[in-house]
């Protein structure tokens, strides 16, 4: 004997949450799938769940058209003599159902079920709405807080993201800049929307970084999905590992990478492999007042490796002025960064 048959109740039950679900119409990927296997598992889930949707219609309609029965609220009273200054108000009689249209037990306990969770659903909305906020780190100060949900952020200066929190799924909108996410676990999913991308958490510690050309997703603890924003699936990233997603065509590439490289931002350095120049003064603009500036993009195109601090401009410069290749000038507010000049040799006459 099949677990709806036992469970009569707790099937129609089932089926009323699902229906109140749909009719909410934002159900994410994963439910709808749970919905689908629970839909196909047995005939009794598809009967309930299209009784439920007639019943719910029916119920509906009949709101919509329900008159007050002025009799069963005053009862016995409407009999007696009515004092000079009352006036007894005509109402309709209702007839009472034969016994051939009276509802039958199983269909007065989907009403039932149906009309519990419609109600309780109302009311969950109605008090728990979206909470949406917005936060901003400025130039030079990064900073940290923690979302309702208990799921810790590192917000990179020069950086700005939105949330927003549903009954069913949480959002953030990464806007500018780069963010890390320490995920708190919550029956809700988690995803991060920025330029084009869906990075969806699957349990896990992660950065999402907005450079110039390409997202970087850097995960250092469980993993995510990323998704494209026609549900593409582009990469399933795990702990340890970088992915880039170019802008321009969604092409990912990822890579190993150290685990404390991909925080050590929060502790105010800056650690760069094999990255271009430009993207690396980048880092160093959002910390400090004094900006570097990339005079050609053969210069912005080098590659660079290091490791320092955020706001260490002097060990930064002194690191360009040892490659052979680069020469840096100071200005009042600026470091200005170019190709260094090679004089050519001269041939000696005989």
């Amino acid at each position: 004997m099949s677990e709806a048959r036992l469970h009569p109740a707790h099937t129609t039950q089932e089926a009323a949450h699902w229906h109140a679900q749909q009719r909410q119409g934002r159900l994410s990927e994963a439910q709808r799938a749970r919905f689908m296997d629970w839909l196909v598992a047995s005939p009794e889930h598809l009967r309930e769940y299209l009784a439920i949707g007639q019943i719910a219609g029916e119920l509906g309609d009949a709101m919509r058209g329900m008159t007050i029965d002025l009799e069963a609220l005053i009862g016995a009273e409407s009999t007696q003599t009515t004092p000079d200054n009352v006036v007894a108000l005509p109402f309709r009689r209702s007839p009472l159902p034969s016994k051939a249209t009276q509802p039958s037990r199983t269909r007065l306990l989907r009403i039932a079920a149906a009309a519990a969770v419609l109600l309780g659903l109302a009311i969950g909305v109605h008090v728990s709405r979206p909470q949406s906020e917005h936060y901003v780190a400025a130039h030079g100060a990064p900073t940290s807080f923690e979302l309702p949900d208990g799921t810790v952020v590192h917000l990179n200066a020069e950086s700005a993201l939105s949330t927003r929190f549903s009954l069913l799924d949480r959002r953030v909108e990464l806007a500018r800049g780069q963010a890390s996410f320490i995920v708190a676990r919550d029956r809700r999913p988690f995803a991060v929307h920025a330029a084009g991308l869906q990075v969806q958490d699957v349990g896990t510690t992660f950065d999402v970084s907005l450079q110039r050309e390409q997202a970087r997703i850097a995960v250092s603890e469980g993993r995510v999905r990323i998704v494209s924003g026609e549900e593409h699936l582009l990469a399933d990233v795990r702990v340890g590992q970088n992915a880039r997603v170019s802008y321009h065509d969604h092409a990912v590439s990822v890579s190993d990478e150290n685990v404390d490289m991909m925080t050590a931002w929060w502790k105010g350095r800056i650690v760069f492999r094999d990255e271009p120049l430009r993207e690396v003064a980048d880092q160093f603009n959002r910390m400090n007042a004094v900006q570097l500036r990339v005079d050609d993009e053969t210069a912005g195109a080098m590659r660079l490796t290091g490791n320092l601090n955020a706001d260490d401009l002097e060990s930064f410069r002194a690191f360009l002025d040892a490659q052979p290749m680069l020469t840096t000038t100071v200005a009042e507010d600026e470091i200005r960064i170019g190709m260094r000049t090679v004089k050519p040799t001269g041939t000696r006459r005989r």
